[in-house]
Protein backbone atom coordinates (compact mmCIF):
# COMPACT_ATOMS: atom_id res chain seq x y z
CA UNK A 1 0.00 0.00 0.00
CA UNK A 2 2.87 2.16 0.75
CA UNK A 3 4.31 1.67 -2.62
CA UNK A 4 1.46 2.43 -4.32
CA UNK A 5 0.65 5.43 -2.22
CA UNK A 6 4.81 6.86 -2.92
CA UNK A 7 3.65 6.37 -7.09
CA UNK A 8 0.88 7.32 -6.94
CA UNK A 9 2.50 11.05 -4.87
CA UNK A 10 5.01 10.55 -7.71
CA UNK A 11 2.67 10.34 -11.00
CA UNK A 12 1.10 13.46 -9.24
CA UNK A 13 4.18 15.18 -9.19
CA UNK A 14 4.79 14.89 -12.26
CA UNK A 15 2.03 15.59 -13.77
CA UNK A 16 1.70 19.04 -11.89
CA UNK A 17 5.53 19.64 -12.93
CA UNK A 18 4.09 18.76 -16.88
CA UNK A 19 1.15 21.27 -16.18
CA UNK A 20 2.56 24.23 -14.69
CA UNK A 21 5.74 23.98 -17.97
CA UNK A 22 3.15 23.01 -20.48
CA UNK A 23 2.15 27.04 -21.46
CA UNK A 24 5.54 28.36 -21.01
CA UNK A 25 7.26 25.90 -23.22
CA UNK A 26 4.23 25.77 -25.62
CA UNK A 27 5.00 30.23 -25.79
CA UNK A 28 9.04 29.33 -26.06
CA UNK A 29 7.81 27.32 -29.01
CA UNK A 30 4.94 29.59 -30.65
CA UNK A 31 7.26 32.78 -30.19
CA UNK A 32 10.65 31.53 -30.40
CA UNK A 33 11.43 28.52 -31.95
CA UNK A 34 8.93 28.24 -34.88
CA UNK A 35 9.51 32.26 -35.59
CA UNK A 36 13.77 31.07 -36.02
CA UNK A 37 12.89 28.33 -38.14
CA UNK A 38 10.72 30.80 -40.61
CA UNK A 39 13.14 33.49 -40.25
CA UNK A 40 15.94 30.76 -41.39
CA UNK A 41 13.97 29.86 -44.44
CA UNK A 42 13.41 33.34 -45.43
CA UNK A 43 17.10 33.87 -45.20
CA UNK A 44 17.67 31.16 -48.22
CA UNK A 45 14.97 33.17 -50.53
CA UNK A 46 14.59 36.45 -52.19
CA UNK A 47 11.32 37.24 -50.68
CA UNK A 48 10.53 40.90 -50.31
CA UNK A 49 8.12 41.06 -46.92
CA UNK A 50 5.31 41.33 -49.07
CA UNK A 51 4.86 38.95 -51.77
CA UNK A 52 2.70 35.25 -51.15
CA UNK A 53 5.90 34.10 -53.39
CA UNK A 54 9.22 33.78 -53.32
CA UNK A 55 12.40 32.57 -54.89
CA UNK A 56 15.03 29.98 -53.47
CA UNK A 57 18.51 31.42 -53.59
CA UNK A 58 20.49 29.40 -51.32
CA UNK A 59 23.40 30.82 -49.12
CA UNK A 60 23.71 34.14 -51.53
CA UNK A 61 22.61 36.55 -49.00
CA UNK A 62 25.43 34.82 -46.70
CA UNK A 63 27.46 35.61 -49.13
CA UNK A 64 26.77 38.89 -50.63
CA UNK A 65 26.60 39.97 -46.60
CA UNK A 66 30.21 39.40 -46.27
CA UNK A 67 31.25 40.79 -49.93
CA UNK A 68 28.77 43.58 -50.47
CA UNK A 69 31.37 46.88 -49.36
CA UNK A 70 27.64 47.95 -48.52
CA UNK A 71 27.13 45.38 -46.08
CA UNK A 72 30.91 45.29 -45.03
CA UNK A 73 30.74 48.90 -44.16
CA UNK A 74 28.18 48.28 -41.58
CA UNK A 75 30.83 45.54 -39.74
CA UNK A 76 33.72 48.07 -39.82
CA UNK A 77 31.15 50.76 -37.78
CA UNK A 78 30.98 47.77 -35.38
CA UNK A 79 34.94 48.07 -34.88
CA UNK A 80 34.49 51.96 -33.58
CA UNK A 81 31.58 50.16 -30.62
CA UNK A 82 34.16 47.28 -29.77
CA UNK A 83 36.58 49.82 -28.86
CA UNK A 84 34.05 51.66 -26.97
CA UNK A 85 33.29 48.52 -25.29
CA UNK A 86 36.61 48.50 -23.90
CA UNK A 87 37.07 52.42 -22.93
CA UNK A 88 33.85 51.46 -21.31
CA UNK A 89 34.94 48.99 -18.78
CA UNK A 90 38.01 51.00 -18.18
CA UNK A 91 36.26 53.98 -17.41
CA UNK A 92 33.81 51.83 -15.28
CA UNK A 93 36.30 50.15 -13.12
CA UNK A 94 38.57 53.69 -12.71
CA UNK A 95 35.13 55.24 -11.57
CA UNK A 96 34.35 52.50 -9.53
CA UNK A 97 37.26 52.14 -7.61
CA UNK A 98 37.49 55.97 -7.23
CA UNK A 99 33.42 56.16 -5.59
CA UNK A 100 34.73 52.82 -3.74
CA UNK A 101 36.44 54.83 -1.27
CA UNK A 102 34.51 56.60 1.82
CA UNK A 103 34.30 60.63 1.61
CA UNK A 104 31.75 62.98 1.50
CA UNK A 105 29.56 62.87 -0.87
CA UNK A 106 30.69 59.58 -2.32
CA UNK A 107 27.06 58.40 -1.98
CA UNK A 108 25.81 61.45 -4.14
CA UNK A 109 28.73 61.05 -6.78
CA UNK A 110 27.52 57.08 -7.54
CA UNK A 111 24.19 58.05 -7.82
CA UNK A 112 24.77 60.50 -10.45
CA UNK A 113 27.14 57.81 -12.56
CA UNK A 114 24.36 55.59 -12.25
CA UNK A 115 21.24 57.85 -13.20
CA UNK A 116 22.08 57.34 -17.25
CA UNK A 117 21.38 53.66 -16.84
CA UNK A 118 17.98 54.19 -15.47
CA UNK A 119 17.02 56.43 -18.40
CA UNK A 120 15.21 54.51 -21.79
CA UNK A 121 17.23 54.61 -24.89
CA UNK A 122 14.83 56.79 -26.15
CA UNK A 123 15.56 59.74 -24.08
CA UNK A 124 19.19 59.46 -24.13
CA UNK A 125 19.18 59.77 -27.67
CA UNK A 126 16.96 62.55 -28.00
CA UNK A 127 19.18 64.30 -25.18
CA UNK A 128 22.56 63.67 -27.40
CA UNK A 129 20.45 64.53 -30.63
CA UNK A 130 19.79 67.95 -28.93
CA UNK A 131 23.49 68.01 -27.41
CA UNK A 132 25.13 67.43 -30.88
CA UNK A 133 22.78 69.47 -32.49
CA UNK A 134 24.76 72.54 -35.15
CA UNK A 135 24.70 75.45 -32.44
CA UNK A 136 24.29 73.29 -29.45
CA UNK A 137 25.25 72.52 -25.93
CA UNK A 138 28.43 71.57 -26.99
CA UNK A 139 29.70 73.74 -29.46
CA UNK A 140 28.33 76.46 -27.06
CA UNK A 141 30.75 74.97 -24.23
CA UNK A 142 33.58 74.78 -26.62
CA UNK A 143 32.99 78.14 -28.23
CA UNK A 144 33.00 79.51 -24.54
CA UNK A 145 36.66 77.89 -23.77
CA UNK A 146 38.41 79.83 -26.43
CA UNK A 147 37.38 77.56 -29.82
CA UNK A 148 36.40 79.29 -33.49
CA UNK A 149 32.53 78.22 -34.04
CA UNK A 150 33.85 78.09 -37.53
CA UNK A 151 36.22 75.23 -37.12
CA UNK A 152 34.03 73.23 -34.63
CA UNK A 153 33.15 70.00 -36.97
CA UNK A 154 29.33 68.93 -36.97
CA UNK A 155 29.39 66.44 -34.69
CA UNK A 156 26.86 64.15 -36.18
CA UNK A 157 26.94 65.63 -39.80
CA UNK A 158 30.73 64.87 -40.37
CA UNK A 159 31.14 61.35 -41.33
CA UNK A 160 34.30 61.42 -39.76
CA UNK A 161 33.02 62.35 -36.27
CA UNK A 162 29.44 60.77 -36.42
CA UNK A 163 30.79 57.36 -35.07
CA UNK A 164 32.87 58.46 -32.38
CA UNK A 165 30.11 61.00 -31.44
CA UNK A 166 27.54 58.08 -31.01
CA UNK A 167 30.16 56.00 -29.01
CA UNK A 168 30.09 58.43 -26.65
CA UNK A 169 26.70 58.55 -25.91
CA UNK A 170 26.79 54.97 -25.22
CA UNK A 171 29.67 55.30 -23.18
CA UNK A 172 27.36 57.77 -21.22
CA UNK A 173 24.43 55.38 -21.02
CA UNK A 174 26.09 52.28 -20.21
CA UNK A 175 29.43 52.99 -18.01
CA UNK A 176 26.99 53.92 -15.07
CA UNK A 177 25.90 50.42 -14.36
CA UNK A 178 29.35 48.80 -14.72
CA UNK A 179 30.21 51.25 -12.26
CA UNK A 180 28.01 49.77 -9.58
CA UNK A 181 29.01 46.23 -10.55
CA UNK A 182 32.97 46.64 -10.29
CA UNK A 183 32.13 48.78 -7.13
CA UNK A 184 30.19 45.98 -5.04
CA UNK A 185 33.23 43.50 -6.37
CA UNK A 186 35.80 46.22 -4.42
CA UNK A 187 33.91 46.50 -1.65
CA UNK A 188 33.73 42.48 -1.34
CA UNK A 189 37.58 42.62 -1.41
CA UNK A 190 39.58 41.84 1.57
CA UNK A 191 40.24 44.98 3.58
CA UNK A 192 42.77 43.53 5.97
CA UNK A 193 45.34 42.44 2.72
CA UNK A 194 44.55 46.02 1.73
CA UNK A 195 45.29 47.76 5.68
CA UNK A 196 48.68 45.16 5.54
CA UNK A 197 49.88 46.35 2.21
CA UNK A 198 49.01 50.14 3.27
CA UNK A 199 51.36 49.41 6.33
CA UNK A 200 54.20 47.64 4.62
CA UNK A 201 54.45 50.84 2.16
CA UNK A 202 52.43 50.29 -0.76
CA UNK A 203 51.05 52.89 -2.66
CA UNK A 204 47.32 53.16 -3.96
CA UNK A 205 48.28 52.07 -7.35
CA UNK A 206 50.03 49.18 -5.94
CA UNK A 207 47.00 47.81 -4.16
CA UNK A 208 44.90 48.40 -6.75
CA UNK A 209 47.06 46.27 -8.94
CA UNK A 210 48.07 43.54 -7.09
CA UNK A 211 45.05 43.04 -4.50
CA UNK A 212 41.98 44.72 -5.85
CA UNK A 213 42.47 43.43 -9.79
CA UNK A 214 43.60 39.62 -9.66
CA UNK A 215 40.15 39.70 -7.75
CA UNK A 216 37.90 41.45 -10.10
CA UNK A 217 39.30 39.13 -12.74
CA UNK A 218 35.90 36.98 -13.55
CA UNK A 219 33.48 40.49 -13.20
CA UNK A 220 35.81 42.37 -15.74
CA UNK A 221 35.07 39.40 -17.74
CA UNK A 222 31.39 38.97 -17.85
CA UNK A 223 31.03 42.61 -18.03
CA UNK A 224 33.28 42.99 -20.90
CA UNK A 225 31.69 40.01 -22.68
CA UNK A 226 27.92 41.99 -21.70
CA UNK A 227 29.39 45.43 -22.99
CA UNK A 228 30.26 43.72 -26.22
CA UNK A 229 26.93 42.18 -26.22
CA UNK A 230 25.49 45.82 -25.96
CA UNK A 231 27.37 47.27 -28.82
CA UNK A 232 26.91 44.44 -31.33
CA UNK A 233 23.22 44.71 -30.78
CA UNK A 234 22.88 48.50 -30.21
CA UNK A 235 19.72 50.45 -31.91
CA UNK A 236 18.15 53.53 -30.52
CA UNK A 237 21.18 55.57 -30.32
CA UNK A 238 22.08 55.29 -34.37
CA UNK A 239 18.71 54.84 -35.25
CA UNK A 240 17.15 58.29 -33.52
CA UNK A 241 19.84 60.55 -33.93
CA UNK A 242 21.46 59.94 -37.07
CA UNK A 243 18.90 57.17 -38.49
CA UNK A 244 22.09 55.11 -40.15
CA UNK A 245 23.18 58.57 -42.23
CA UNK A 246 26.69 59.73 -42.54
CA UNK A 247 27.94 56.21 -42.23
CA UNK A 248 27.10 55.40 -38.83
CA UNK A 249 24.20 52.60 -39.69
CA UNK A 250 25.06 49.65 -37.39
CA UNK A 251 24.46 45.84 -37.86
CA UNK A 252 20.96 46.19 -36.20
CA UNK A 253 19.85 49.22 -37.98
CA UNK A 254 20.67 48.16 -41.53
CA UNK A 255 18.61 45.23 -41.09
CA UNK A 256 15.53 47.47 -40.44
CA UNK A 257 16.39 49.25 -43.94
CA UNK A 258 17.09 46.27 -45.65
CA UNK A 259 13.64 44.75 -44.45
CA UNK A 260 11.62 47.86 -44.69
CA UNK A 261 13.00 50.38 -46.69
CA UNK A 262 15.14 48.12 -49.26
CA UNK A 263 11.91 45.76 -49.42
CA UNK A 264 14.84 43.31 -48.85
CA UNK A 265 13.36 40.74 -46.06
CA UNK A 266 15.27 37.35 -47.09
CA UNK A 267 18.38 39.32 -46.65
CA UNK A 268 17.52 41.28 -43.46
CA UNK A 269 16.97 37.50 -42.34
CA UNK A 270 20.25 37.00 -42.87
CA UNK A 271 21.39 39.23 -41.50
CA UNK A 272 19.14 38.10 -38.34
CA UNK A 273 20.56 34.93 -38.30
CA UNK A 274 24.10 36.05 -38.44
CA UNK A 275 23.77 38.67 -35.49
CA UNK A 276 21.58 36.31 -33.99
CA UNK A 277 24.98 33.19 -34.04
CA UNK A 278 27.13 35.68 -32.73
CA UNK A 279 24.95 36.91 -29.70
CA UNK A 280 24.40 32.84 -29.38
CA UNK A 281 28.58 32.30 -29.24
CA UNK A 282 29.18 35.28 -26.67
CA UNK A 283 26.28 34.02 -24.09
CA UNK A 284 28.02 30.33 -24.44
CA UNK A 285 31.40 31.81 -23.84
CA UNK A 286 29.87 33.89 -20.64
CA UNK A 287 28.07 31.46 -19.72
CA UNK A 288 31.12 28.23 -19.63
CA UNK A 289 33.07 31.07 -18.15
CA UNK A 290 30.66 31.62 -15.11
CA UNK A 291 30.54 28.21 -14.22
CA UNK A 292 34.28 27.39 -15.21
CA UNK A 293 34.81 30.47 -12.37
CA UNK A 294 32.08 29.01 -9.96
CA UNK A 295 33.67 25.43 -9.56
CA UNK A 296 36.90 27.18 -9.19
Amino acid sequence: MKAASKTKRGKGRVLTIVLFLALPVLMLVLFTYVPFVDMFKNSLTDWDGISKTSNFVGLKNYVRLFTDPQYLSVLKNTVYYLIGAVVQIALALFLAYFLSASYRGSAFYKGVVFFPALLNGVAVSMIFLFFYREGGPLDSILIALGHNADTLPHWIGDSHMVNLSLVLAMLWRYVGQNVIVFGGAILSTDKTALEEAKLDGATQWQRFRYIVLPRLKPTIAVGMILAIKNTISIFEIPFIITGGENGSSTFVVQTIKTAFDNRKAGMASAMGIVLLIVILVISIIQNRYGISEEEE
